[in-house]
């Protein structure tokens, strides 16, 4: 079986703020090439939100998502960037489960539809892009 070009059963993928997220992933390409991999969360997230400013970008950093109307309390984000992306920062030696399931959360109470999930310990940087579905029609 031969599939075409214009076959019209293929969905059109949709990237989710593009520009925006591809802005952001090269900023956290550099701040692991300038950090490195063994510092902790908080110089990473130091560093992203000095970056942020000197490119004025809107952001807010530990943010309560209670003040996007999530119900459920004490949910703090690393980041929230021009209100559309969440952006959580790991420095661990691997991402589990529940590190997906928190951010997924996130968005499902922020009803958000992208989250950015940035593990720097890695060897390579991989940022894992996290969606809401309940939200992305």
């Amino acid at each position: 079986m031969r599939i075409h070009a214009n076959d019209t059963n293929k969905k059109k993928i949709e990237i989710i703020y593009p520009e925006l997220s591809y802005l952001l992933t090269g900023i956290f390409y550099d701040i692991h090439n300038q950090l490195g991999r063994f510092c902790r969360e908080r110089q990473y997230a130091d560093e992203f939100e000095k970056i942020l400013r000197e490119k004025q970008i809107s952001f807010e950093r530990e943010y309560c998502l209670e003040n996007l109307g999530s119900k459920i309390k004490g949910n703090i984000v690393d980041f929230l960037i021009d209100n559309k992306i969440l952006v959580d920062f790991k420095a661990k030696i691997f991402l589990n489960k529940e590190d997906y399931y928190q951010m997924q959360r996130y968005l499902e109470s922020s009803n958000l539809k992208l989250g950015l999930l940035v593990n720097f310990r890695n060897n390579y940087l991989k940022p894992k892009r996290i969606i809401n579905f309940k939200n992305h029609s």
